[in-house]
């Protein structure tokens, strides 16, 4: 009975294991063997015997993966819906900080600007440019008032309109009630008109 040789590769390294009858044959055996005299004819011998080995089949119950998959997204989809929540969450506040930033960057730079206005009208003061930087002063003092004064109006018109839509809806809200009251009294009295008699 011949000797059959194996070829198993592991962790890089070949090794070779020798299965059945190398004691029982004796040294004209080993002449027969390919790993000393051709390493090629030996990678050839494991390919062949790699090919002939037979394959497994798995038998995959569709059930059992369906019951994995459903506990798997059991145990972890809560986490991750919450996740995604949180993140939406932090999104959104950063979207409105950012906003509240920018708001306050603006305010900062028109500050800036009316700084550097006055900073320039005090320094530039003299006998020659007096008139065209008092008048740049004052008409900038002026937009200032109109500003304020139209931020003012604002609010009172949204405070008008504010109120006007209460009046509107108590007006509606009563001729609504008066309808109702009138389509009641309407129905009391043709409840009360008397019906004629029938004539038997």
């Amino acid at each position: 009975m011949p000797d059959i040789m194996l070829l198993k590769k592991q962790s890089g390294s070949k090794e070779y294991m020798e299965v059945e009858g190398m004691e029982d044959e004796g040294p004209s055996s080993q002449s027969e063997l390919p790993h000393s005299e051709d390493p090629q004819l030996a990678k050839q011998e494991s390919l062949r015997l790699e090919s002939s080995a037979p394959e497994e089949n798995v038998i995959v119950d569709k059930k059992a993966v369906d019951k994995l998959t459903e506990g798997l997204l059991a145990h972890y989809l809560p986490d991750l819906q919450n996740s995604k929540r949180a993140l939406q969450e932090l999104t959104q506040n950063q979207l409105v900080l950012l906003d509240t930033l920018d708001q306050e960057v603006t305010k900062f730079r028109e500050c800036n600007t009316l700084l550097d206005l006055n900073s320039l009208l005090e320094v530039h003061l003299n006998p020659v440019c007096s008139p065209q930087f008092t008048e740049a002063k004052f008409y900038h003092s002026k937009l200032v008032n109109i500003r304020k004064e139209m931020i003012v109006l604002h609010e009172k018109t949204t405070k008008l309109k504010k109120r006007a839509l209460k009046l509107q809806q108590q007006k509606q809200k009563e001729a609504l009630e008066k309808e109702q009251q009138r389509e009641k009294e309407l129905e009391r009295e043709r409840q009360l008109i008397a019906k004629p008699a029938k004539r038997t």
